[in-house]
């Protein structure tokens, strides 16, 4: 049970009615967006890996509130995301042209029309001031320091766009990071070699930019995983030892 200090009696009481009550509305709305068999069969697939359940509760993510996916993919999390914003909330899945496939997110569209994608070269992945309350990032942070040319993915100024996340979510708005688990070094060094980053680099990055650290989890900790293997290594792909941290910017 969550833990609280009780002010009054009467408040007291009032509270012991709402937070057990707003957790279980939460869990159920979690789990539903899980089960919504509108989801892509390729992305119900990835499930089991992915603890989708746990992810989700963890984030908060509040009805009729507007969600920025980055690097949205083939829209794993956007689906989900756009049950849990419900019809009168939006969801901006955001993809460079290179990772986007049209026909994916034709169909995707069909199910969900409260999404507003964002296809744009990472460099010019802008949102405006206090446009979201949420950015959400699933496993691509780190590629945040990574860039390729045979992917036509540049170089980021990561202070750019972070400063741009503090400006375009709303006070009291929060961006979610999950991420696999990195050693510390030479952050791109370590992104090129393993697609991994080190937790308390995230960490710098998003306080620095004036963001507030507000909890993390350890439901996708994997004690056994080697930091020093790259996560798309057979042997421990879809199974590495991930971090979830949660930022707020001040209200």
């Amino acid at each position: 049970m969550r833990k609280y200090r009780l002010l009054t009696p009467l408040f007291g009481a009032a509270l012991l009615l709402t937070v057990p009550a707003a957790a279980a509305a939460l869990d159920k709305a979690v789990a539903a967006a899980v089960a919504d068999k509108s989801r892509l069969a390729d992305n119900r697939k990835l499930d089991e890996g992915r603890h989708p359940a746990d992810v989700l509760a963890f984030a908060q993510v509040k009805r009729g509130s507007t969600v920025a996916d980055l690097l949205a993919g083939n829209g794993y999390y956007s689906e989900m995301l756009a049950d849990l914003v419900g019809p009168k909330g939006t969801v901006i899945p955001m993809n460079p042209p290179r990772f986007h496939k049209a026909e994916t997110w034709a169909t995707i569209a069909k199910a969900y029309p409260n999404m507003a994608p964002m296809v744009r070269p990472v460099n010019t992945i802008v949102l405006a001031p206090k446009s979201v309350d949420m950015i959400f990032t699933h496993l691509v942070y780190h590629d945040l320091y990574w860039q390729s040319e045979k992917f036509e993915f540049p170089r980021v100024d990561v202070d750019a766009m972070v400063a741009n996340w503090f400006s375009a979510v709303r006070p009291g708005g929060s961006v979610i990071v999950v991420d696999h688990v990195g050693p510390a070094g030479d952050t791109r060094e370590l992104v090129e070699k393993l697609h991994r980053i080190d937790p308390a680099k995230v960490r710098a990055d998003m306080e620095r930019a004036g963001f507030v650290f507000d909890g993390d989890s350890d439901a996708l900790r994997i004690a056994a995983d080697d930091h020093s293997k790259n996560v798309f290594d057979p042997a421990i792909r879809g199974k590495t030892d991930r971090f979830m941290m949660r930022f707020k910017k001040p209200a």
